[in-house]
């Protein structure tokens, strides 16, 4: 097999709608200036990747390549793949900036255009997470990592503080029904049941990953409308009443859990899922 067999006739009408509208959310704000502020973390996430040169590695929903940039940096060959375009031609372009070896796909991680067993390790840091169709995710992780390679996933956990954000923003614009909670994928068992017989050695570790703004939470709300596409395009869909009460909320959501008397600085629980292909 060369790549996934999925194609899109096999969708129907409403799961290609779900899937345009997620890549026009993705495609919406700019996620490679919203992930600046959270480069501390995923660099954290990376160094325990213990990634080595000449490692075959993908990162999925890699945006604008936070994490292949460094780790091709290292001598890894890197590989990214991202729903939105313009995230993909943004980490391109920074990879062409630095003569870096990396590749980058648009794609979709629900049908990635890789052989079977094509990598060492395979990682998303809060990514695959919010794709519609979570055992196709989980039967392309499989897939795709040679056996005795490593899967890992950086995941929200339902309780976290970012849970809690889209709680808040689902009240005022809720999801669609045929989008199961991402956050599920915060919760061990679910994760577990998911990966199956195709893994072992499941290990699972909660750290706190840091949220740090120079702007105080009304600022920080009004960052996110601008440059994450998931609460700008929640923005979008209401009008200007409904925009109104849902700012106050998600405002008074980083104001509860600030810790800084200066801008806005907090962390929010993730779920690091480790496991080896079998």
């Amino acid at each position: 097999m060369t790549a996934s067999t999925e194609s899109s006739t096999t969708l129907s009408p409403d799961m290609l709608g779900l899937k345009a509208k997620l890549k026009a959310t993705w495609e919406s704000g700019d996620y490679g200036v919203f992930a600046k502020y959270l480069e501390p973390g995923a660099l954290t996430f990376l160094t325990g990747l213990k990634l080595t040169p000449g490692e075959r590695y993908l990162d999925l929903a890699c945006g604008a390549g936070q994490l292949v940039i460094p780790a091709a940096r290292a001598g890894v060959e890197a590989t990214g793949l991202d729903l939105a375009a313009n995230l993909i031609a943004q980490a391109r372009h920074r990879a062409a900036q630095e003569s870096l070896n990396a590749r980058f796909d648009e794609g979709d991680a629900e049908a990635l255009p890789y052989p079977d067993a094509r990598f060492d390790v395979v990682s998303s840091l809060f990514g695959v997470m919010f794709a519609p169709r979570p055992e196709r995710i989980a039967a392309e992780l499989l897939r795709v990592t040679r056996p005795g390679g490593r899967i890992v996933l950086g995941n929200w956990t339902p309780q976290s503080f970012i849970g809690g954000m889209f709680r808040v923003t689902g009240k005022h614009a809720p999801p669609s029904p045929l989008m199961p909670s991402p956050m599920l994928w915060g919760d061990e068992a679910t994760v577990r049941e998911r990966l199956g017989t195709g893994v072992r050695d499941v290990t699972f570790g909660r750290v706190a990953y840091p949220f740090e703004y120079p702007f105080d939470p009304a600022g920080v709300v009004e960052f996110y409308r601008e440059f994450y596409g998931p609460t700008n395009r929640a923005f979008a869909s209401l009008d200007t009443a409904a925009q109104a009460a849902l700012r106050a909320d998600l405002e008074a959501h980083w104001a509860e859990h600030n810790c800084s008397a200066q801008g806005t600085r907090l962390e929010s629980e993730l779920l690091i899922v480790r496991a080896t292909r079998a």
